[in-house]
């Protein structure tokens, strides 16, 4: 019997290092979506397709292979059999990944891709229409927010930790840019679900982030 927990948000919210730590300790499986769609996007780059070659984005759609492993405790995701987790996170990519999700046909690839793997499966799952649009009826839905200041702040000191040089000031805009692109998509655009809980993290730490969350998957 499958266990739905739909965690959305704005980009840079903590979504996908809070949803690794509750699916952990509570021994739900973590799909990270956002990872579906920059691998995606990787490829569209690799192979020099544009967004508006739709035959050629279906070809990529069709033939593509990404799997996640773990690996000595580290998530790693796997595009047609290389090891591209620092590749999806890199400028080139974070540049082009919003406009490729609003694609109908990239995100209806990747919302069934994301039913499949969820069937007869305990999960949880972030992106930002997981509570609206891929699982309207999640047992869990949770919006989770913050400042897009201190999501550049965030994303900045993740990607110190990874080697990425981004400057603060280019990531604040690509957050302000994807926000109003994510906000405005004629394509299941980002908001709140009417049923699901809000917590605004930006004055939270990661713990007390993770306990709240925790403590309202079992009804606390």
């Amino acid at each position: 019997m499958s266990f739905v927990v739909a965690i959305d948000g704005p980009a840079g919210s903590g979504k996908g290092t809070i949803t690794k730590l509750v699916g952990e300790e509570l021994g739900l499986v973590y799909i990270d979506t956002g990872a579906l769609y920059r691998c995606v996007t990787l490829s569209m780059i690799k192979n020099n397709v544009g967004l508006e070659e739709s035959e050629k984005i279906k070809e990529i759609l069709n033939t593509i292979n990404i799997e996640f492993k773990k690996e000595e405790n580290k998530d790693s995701v796997y595009l047609n059999g290389e090891d591209v987790t620092k590749q999806i996170r890199e400028k080139e990519v974070n540049e082009l990944v919003s406009q490729v999700s609003h694609l109908i046909q990239v995100r209806e690839n990747i919302t069934n891709l994301s039913r499949n793997i969820a069937e007869g499966k305990k999960v949880i799952m972030e992106g930002r229409d997981i509570g609206t649009n891929v699982f309207p009826n999640a047992d869990v839905k949770i919006y989770l927010d913050a400042t897009a200041e201190e999501r550049a702040r965030r994303r900045l000191k993740q990607n110190q930790e990874k080697g990425i040089d981004i400057s603060y000031e280019e990531i604040l805009k690509n957050i302000i840019f994807r926000d109003n692109n994510d906000k405005t998509s004629s394509v299941a655009p980002l908001k709140q679900a009417e049923d699901s809980v809000y917590i605004d993290s930006s004055d939270m730490t990661i713990e007390e982030v993770k306990n709240e969350i925790i403590n309202i998957i079992r009804g606390g």
